[in-house]
């Protein structure tokens, strides 16, 4: 994490970078506090980064571990394990070996994808769940909110377009991405703000983080190239509704009570928190009150 641009003041004193072998694969995470664990799975294009306003405050309650995902950041970019199944499995294998048997967790976009499967495949080992900022897992089937179809309105189409495109397994889209990485990336972080977008040396960090080879890069389109398999998953896990506490989050501007409604055919026990004038990014333009939410949610245990 030392070349992590503008961490709050005395972060590094908290929170150490931790490089563990699990599930086959090489994870990085970066740990600190002390308290019952507690488990932040990152979206994209972001890595564990996204969190760090929120870990110094969660961590004078909780042993804090933001992991980055597997094939993005400094985890392994192996070909292969992007549908959600083996991603829960890289993460219940990661707090294996930090020693955690059982443990919170947050997850926010792909990670509300990933960390959805890890409390339904792994049963034994979540307390509580809250999810941020997209419409529920996809494949999860709401009778009243059908997901949406290929041809939508205009400010659908262009905060979801990424989905399809990422999914074209081609080197097509790697060496179109790579020639204008720049543009791709901050056009994502603008569609997605809700009106403001992040600040420049954050979104620098990612697209650098992303785009640093062909590897690396191709790696970050392996969820998005796995999402038939997620898909299929995703029917058989809503079989059996989760029962633990579920906090579902969304941005005013962004999805809104869909980040809880998307997930309640799948779940027994789902609040809703809809953060006003806050757009996809909740925990990097609205920390204040993801803290205000998280702390209240994960100390009623």
């Amino acid at each position: 994490m030392s070349d992590a641009p503008n961490l709050p003041e005395g972060f590094t004193a908290t929170f150490e970078d931790r490089f563990v072998q699990a599930n086959g694969i090489r994870q990085h995470a970066v740990v600190g506090g002390d308290g019952p664990p507690l488990l932040l799975v990152h979206g994209w294009p972001e890595s564990w980064y996204a969190w760090r306003f929120l870990m110094p405050t969660l961590a004078q309650d909780f042993t804090v571990v933001a992991v980055d995902q597997r094939g993005i950041g400094l985890t392994a970019t192996p070909a292969v394990g992007y549908d959600s199944a083996t991603l829960a499995d890289d993460l219940a294998a990661l707090m294996d070996e930090l020693g955690h048997e059982r443990f919170s967790l947050v997850g926010h976009d792909t990670g509300y994808i990933i960390a959805y499967a890890l409390a339904a495949d792994h049963r034994d080992r979540v307390e509580r769940m809250a999810v941020a900022e997209i419409p529920g897992p996809p494949g999860v089937e709401h009778p009243e909110i059908p997901a949406p179809p290929l041809f939508v309105p205009d400010f659908l189409n262009n905060r979801l377009w990424h989905i399809p495109f990422n999914r074209v397994d081609d080197e097509l889209i790697v060496n179109m991405v790579r020639s204008n990485a720049e543009e791709f990336y901050r056009y994502e972080f603008a569609i997605q703000g809700g009106g403001e977008t992040l600040p420049n040396p954050t979104i620098k960090y990612y697209v650098d983080l992303y785009n640093r080879t062909k590897d690396a890069l191709r790696a970050s389109f392996g969820l998005y190239r796995a999402w038939d398999a997620t898909l299929e998953q995703n029917h058989q896990r809503q079989q059996e509704k989760l029962t633990i506490p579920v906090l579902g989050i969304g941005g005013a501007n962004s999805w809104g009570p869909a980040a809880a409604e998307g997930i309640r055919p799948a779940a027994t026990n789902v609040e809703t928190a809809v953060i006003p004038d806050t757009g996809h990014w909740v925990a990097e333009q609205a920390p204040d009150q993801m803290l205000e939410l998280l702390s209240a949610f994960l100390k009623s245990a």
